[in-house]
């Protein structure tokens, strides 16, 4: 995917911007460019009146703006990230996806407005000045990521958040939030079959729309997710040798992952293939390898790794299926929905949803809920995280990074009043950093993810189901899917991690001696930092101290 730019003098308007990229599509005064991969082409199509169905996602946007104006970003959906501009009106506009699937970075310097889906691309212009965000770079060094949806590593050049509009003119910009994930009542359906036959609707059509021509990869776990993409891909294309899964699994600690995936292919009747991930975790010579990224990044460490399995990826197929989003989506909020309908005095929906409750638990499950109310507690896990003892204490204070921390892996209780955690999940900025990271396999494959659990349609109706029963262990994935993935899959226990699997490959090779550069110390402290042989519990911030020097050091 390649990126593409724009500029435009604010200060000047007799001047007109310049776009930048492959593909700009022009109609009358306007001109856009970006990356855009819609939804429900159909449903844009037939309200533009349109039949032609060569024009591209990108001239079906344009036309969507030349009837609706600002208003036409209400009217599309999907993964974009674009740049308009409206020689009528004199204006540019930028926007980007709801969920920021699709990057997008702004700078205005010396009056020049830059607009680009690449850091990069604004960076190389010699008049950006390339000062650094500290809270950027502290949030970095504790979670891995911005906390802030729009921040960059970059003190001049920020994200245009998700679901925002950016407008520049002469009168300078402007930005403004166009979209809100909201959800009002359960949904409610007599028959209690309809949930998932429309359920499995939704998924066929998420999954339809993102359909490349030819094969389609699966990136495949033995879990739920993942395996419901590959059973929708084949009911849809109805051609099972168009389905490539792929399945990561770890031979050196407790991983079933291939053995379940392997029963779904089987079931499938689709090309599976096995990629042990114990020497791809790591890289011991990641420091040597010279890549260079646009801003420090976690994935570092194994991104010569990661570049050549993306390579293969790429040669496999042309798009890759991502499964993320039904374990945020549904989670089991059964208290604050019990609740909720106390408060509503819905005496009958709450009789409904307790009965629901001990039908789908079953006997198994009050068993287990028995065995752990009579045996021991396990302890207290941390409570979101802390601030490692190496980082700068003047930073700290400055920024009062502690204070940035409260609440960091809470959910939001007063986000929903019956279904919190799904509508806060969605509101973190962890989302936009997931998507970064995959971007960079994009870049070295030359494929790109889709992710079908995102598409509005089925996203907010998983969000609006109610969560008991359908939250129950992902009951609802697990009754849509019946008949159609192994048995055993579908009785499978979510198996949890038991221990990062980076410790292995540290314990052994280390790191490389750190550069410790001046701009370096000005973050982190040396020589308190941590040795590989005495990792802390949060080995995600050892590891963002050495990427954070590399990349310095690369500056």
């Amino acid at each position: 995917m390649t990126s593409f730019g724009a500029l435009f003098s604010a200060g000047d308007a007799s001047r007109s911007a310049t776009l930048i990229g492959p593909g700009v599509e022009a109609l009358g005064p306007y001109r856009m460019v970006g990356n855009v991969r819609l939804d429900a082409r159909d449903d844009l199509r037939t309200r533009l009146a349109l039949d032609d169905r060569r024009l591209s996602d990108l001239a079906l946007c344009l036309r969507a703006y030349a009837k609706w104006g600002e208003g036409f970003i209400d009217f599309i959906a999907g993964d974009f990230c674009f740049a308009l501009w409206d020689e009528s009106r004199r204006c540019l506009l930028a926007a980007r996806d709801r969920l920021g699937i699709r990057p997008l970075f702004h700078a205005l310097v010396g009056g020049t407005a830059f607009v680009s889906d690449s850091l990069d691309w604004i960076m190389s212009h010699a008049e950006v000045p390339r000062d650094l965000d500290d809270v950027w770079i502290g949030d970095f060094l504790i979670v891995g990521f911005g906390l802030d949806f729009d921040r960059s590593a970059r003190r001049h050049v920020r994200r245009v958040p998700p679901a925002h509009l950016l407008k520049v003119s002469a009168q300078g910009e402007s930005l403004r939030r166009y979209w809100r994930l909201e959800v009002g009542d359960p949904v409610h359906f007599k028959d209690h079959r309809l949930y998932t036959e429309r359920f499995r609707e939704l998924v066929a059509a998420a999954v339809r729309d993102r359909l490349p021509e030819g094969r389609v990869g699966i990136s495949m776990s033995g879990g739920l997710d993942s395996p419901t993409l590959a059973a929708t891909a084949v009911a849809v294309t109805g051609d099972p040798s168009r389905i490539v899964a792929e399945c990561f699994h770890m031979t050196g600690m407790p991983d079933e992952e291939a053995h379940f995936s392997t029963l779904v292919a089987a079931k499938l009747g689709i090309e599976l293939r096995l990629r042990e991930g114990d020497d791809l975790v790591y890289d011991p010579g990641w420091r040597a390898r010279g890549i260079r990224t646009a801003e420090p990044s976690l994935t570092i460490v194994q991104a010569q790794l990661g570049a050549e399995v993306a390579r293969r990826s790429g040669e496999a197929a042309s798009v890759w299926l991502f499964g993320e989003g039904p374990d945020d989506a549904l989670p089991f909020d059964r208290d604050p929905y019990f609740s909720w309908l106390w408060s509503r005095r819905d005496w009958l929906g709450l009789g409904r949803a307790v009965l629901a409750y001990g039908r789908v638990k079953g006997i198994a499950g009050w068993r287990a809920t028995l065995a752990r109310r009579l045996g021991p507690r396990a302890p207290a896990g941390l409570q979101g995280y802390t601030v490692p003892s190496w980082i700068d204490p003047d930073l700290v204070r400055r920024l009062k990074l502690g204070e940035r921390l409260e609440g960091v892996g809470r959910a939001d209780r007063a986000a929903h009043p019956w279904h919190p955690r799904a509508v806060s999940a969605f509101n973190d900025a962890i989302w936009p950093a997931l998507f970064d990271d995959l971007r960079f396999a994009e870049a070295a494959g030359g494929f790109e993810w889709r992710h079908p659990f995102l598409d509005l349609r089925v996203l907010e109706y998983m969000i609006a189901l109610p969560p008991v029963p359908w939250a129950w262990r992902k009951h609802l994935l697990r009754e849509a899917m019946r008949g159609r993935l192994p048995d055993e899959v579908l009785a499978r226990n979510k198996s949890p991690m038991v221990r990062n699997p980076l410790l292995g490959p540290l314990g052994r090779h280390g790191f490389a001696p750190l550069s410790g550069g001046k701009a370096f110390r000005r973050y982190v402290d040396p020589d308190r930092l941590p040795p590989p042989q005495s990792l802390p519990a949060h080995l995600d911030g050892v590891i963002a101290a050495h990427a954070l020097d590399y990349w310095l050091a690369e500056e």
